[in-house]
């Protein structure tokens, strides 16, 4: 699964909230980002409509993540609602304000 640290953002430059991804887990990668963009909303992940759907396909998300390279750096950046949503391809996932 994931673990979310909370870090609350005064700038868009400091991560409003950062999780970390276990790619070895049975987890996929868009659950961590789902639950990160929730935290940094405030809000449960399961009670919300964060409007992914419209900014990034999150099943092709999961794949890229899936198939990326462990030798090189990875790194896929979008934007959802008031938010910049960054994935490293060593599972970090880092949610800033817009």
């Amino acid at each position: 699964m994931s673990t979310v640290e909370s870090k609350k953002s005064r700038g868009s430059s400091i991560p409003a909230h950062e999780a970390h991804h276990d790619p070895e887990g049975s987890g996929a990668v868009s659950e961590t980002v789902i639950e990160a963009v929730a935290a940094a909303e405030g809000a449960d992940p399961t009670d919300c409509d964060l409007g992914f759907y419209g900014a990034v396909d999150l099943e092709a998300l999961d794949t890229l993540f899936e198939r990326r390279s462990c030798e090189g750096h990875w790194r896929f950046e979008f934007a959802v609602e008031d938010w910049v949503v960054v994935v490293e391809g060593d599972g970090t996932v880092t949610v800033c304000e817009n």
